[in-house]
């Protein structure tokens, strides 16, 4: 009889918290997370604006957009298609909802990240703790590693770190073992981020 998946919250909350506790950034990933954090903390005052529209932490909207979006503004926050019409790839059209200003236009990354975090409950979420965090981040990228793939941890969250060599998708339902992930994982981001903005998210379990 197989293993059964964890995948509730209360089942794998010990594991992120363990896999957190135990993980360290590769050196030679260091400058790059640097580098990334340096750009998110610039724009922490436009991440911050969002949070009063949607009560979801500044730091959580900014990883994602990192990893989904590259941190660029022109791009939806859902899978980093062009703001200049609904999105193409998963999640697809979206959002439902024209664009304020119109099509010539295009949506404003605002309008787009309102979106994508709402279609994801994410404004309903009332555990902000560390391992909370790591597990809707988990969820929002997808749990194919977790039932495919459960010898690999997922990239991201942990490429860039000691708890991930290689193994990933190279297109949806594509996998192959011997790929390595070259971005940087939300866990890195957020080791830096925690000390630099002195975040204190394992205490925070709420916001507003």
């Amino acid at each position: 009889m197989p293993n059964k998946i964890l995948l509730s919250l209360q089942d794998l909350k010990p594991e992120y918290q363990k896999l957190w506790d135990n993980c360290e950034i590769r050196p030679d990933k260091l400058n790059s997370v640097q580098n990334i954090v340096a750009k998110i903390s610039a724009n922490r005052p436009r991440y911050e604006a969002l949070v009063q529209k949607i009560n979801v932490p500044w730091h959580f909207i900014a990883v994602i957009h990192n990893m989904e979006a590259s941190l660029s503004f022109s791009k939806h926050l859902h899978n980093g298609d062009s703001l200049k019409k609904r999105t193409v790839n998963e999640p697809s059209s979206r959002p439902l909802a024209d664009p304020i200003n119109g099509w010539e236009v295009g949506y404003t990354w605002e309008e787009s990240a309102i979106d994508a975090l709402t279609i994801k409950e994410f404004n309903r979420v009332k555990d902000w703790s560390l391992p909370a965090q790591l597990w809707q981040l988990e969820r929002y990228n997808g749990i194919g590693y977790r039932r495919y793939h459960p010898e690999v941890l997922t990239p991201y969250l942990w490429s860039g770190t000691n708890n991930y060599s290689k193994g990933k998708y190279v297109a949806d339902g594509k996998w192959d073992a011997n790929a390595v992930s070259a971005q940087i994982g939300v866990v890195a981001l957020l080791k830096v981020l925690i000390k630099e903005a002195n975040l204190n998210i394992q205490q925070d379990v709420a916001i507003g």
